[in-house]
């Protein structure tokens, strides 16, 4: 009986010092585990993060252009002779039929004079072979004058008249000449500088030298090449051509200031790179575009839509994939692949991969992998131009986590 209540009293110290041991166990245990979270928390890494925006959009696609003139003329002279002035400011804009050079026009003068006394001659002689005309057949009815004689009046006077005509001919090319010695700007536009100067002989022809040249400048084309696949999606039917929206922007410019319309396509499809050319039209009032400068083309096809946007930076690769950061309530991140579309106004429109209102990081992804804690900073999102974002709803706490803590 002694033994037996020994050997009871043996196992309840026993199983009292156990117990005590796993109660120390479990409190050590659980230090461990608060003394690893407040050490990852003072290790988690701060980093900005933004809450994707959802924005109603028209789809576009950019391409590169040059500018040109709608009309673009080389000025030769038309007649030869000794230029006496020169009427215009290199590089200014000028009018059509302004002056802009000046030939000696005396030579002309005469000339138009000596055309003007042949015109003369010849009246008088039309009115002398008529009048014999005339004297010739009243004689012939009294037989006073053989045939013969009629026939040569009246031959003489046909050749009078055809002289007169030759004669004024010759006045009006006179007179053309001299309107030639006065050079006039063909079109209105912007003048180059002036390639020969005063004193210098000009000469006419096929291998006349160019004066100036001017190009017009209230509005220009805008040329660029366009894919096979955006051709039959969006510019097909040319009918509808001048509705679609397009914009240009010049190389000092971060926007699309210009809006202009679809003026022409190319008549054939290069085979080649798989393009056609398409021309667009912008008004350029103020002259300050100039033919030949390098243009960013906007060009919008398609129905509006709803699309996801983020910042540009938000986005890492991962070998031939894009992929973003996603911070979730407890400030944890996870791994996330996204499809990208095209730049929308600065941001980034992803096709598939993320929903409006979740949070991102959006700088500082150098300094995290997927996984790790982070002390979010909230920020606006980077370039975004939305005015109706989705906001994400604050987290709420973990009741859970707050009643362990």
């Amino acid at each position: 009986m002694s033994i037996s209540r020994k050997q009871y009293t043996l196992s309840a110290v026993l199983v009292a010092i156990v117990a005590t041991g796993s109660s120390f166990m479990f409190l050590h245990e659980n230090a461990d585990a608060k003394d690893t979270q407040a050490t990852n928390s003072q290790n988690a890494a701060t980093v900005d993060v933004a809450n994707v925006v959802s924005q109603t959009i028209t789809d576009w696609q950019e391409y590169s252009g040059r500018l040109e003139a709608i009309d673009q003329v080389d000025v030769r002279p038309q007649i030869s002779g000794k230029l006496v002035a020169v009427h215009f400011k290199d590089g200014s804009l000028v009018k059509k039929g302004a002056l802009l050079f000046s030939i000696d026009p005396r030579p002309f003068e005469a000339e138009l004079n000596r055309a003007k006394a042949q015109l003369a001659a010849a009246e008088a002689q039309v009115t002398y072979a008529s009048n014999n005309l005339s004297r010739n057949q009243r004689l012939i009815e009294s037989n006073a004058v053989a045939h013969q004689e009629l026939e040569l009046a009246e031959n003489e006077a046909r050749i009078a008249t055809a002289n007169v005509l030759a004669a004024r001919a010759a006045v009006e090319a006179a007179r053309l000449d001299l309107e030639y010695t006065r050079i006039t700007a063909p079109v209105s536009g912007r003048i180059s500088r002036a390639e020969i100067t005063t004193g210098n002989v000009v000469s006419a022809g096929n291998g006349a030298q160019i004066l100036t040249s001017i190009v017009s400048v209230a509005r220009l084309y805008a040329s660029f090449d366009v894919d096979e696949q955006t051709y039959l999606k969006y510019l097909s039917d040319q009918n509808n051509a001048a509705q679609i929206p397009v914009s240009m922007g010049l190389a000092n410019e971060d926007g699309f200031t210009h809006t202009g319309v679809i003026s022409s396509f190319d008549n054939n499809l290069n085979t080649t790179s798989g393009t056609i050319r398409v021309r667009a039209t912008f008004d350029n009032p103020n002259g300050t575009l100039l033919p030949g400068l390098y243009s960013r083309i906007r060009l919008g096809g398609g129905q509006p839509r709803s699309a996801i946007l983020i910042s540009p930076t938000a986005i890492g690769v991962d070998q031939d994939k894009r992929f973003v950061v996603v911070v979730n309530t407890k400030n944890q991140t996870s791994y996330r692949e996204v499809k990208l579309g095209a730049i929308q106004d600065g941001l980034q429109i992803i096709e598939s991969g993320l929903k409006a209102g979740e949070r991102i990081v959006v700088n500082g992804l150098q300094r995290i992998r997927p996984g790790d804690p982070v002390t979010p900073h909230n920020i606006s999102m980077p370039h975004s131009q939305v005015s109706n974002v989705q906001q994400q709803p604050k987290p709420t706490e973990n009741t859970s986590d707050s009643a362990e803590g």
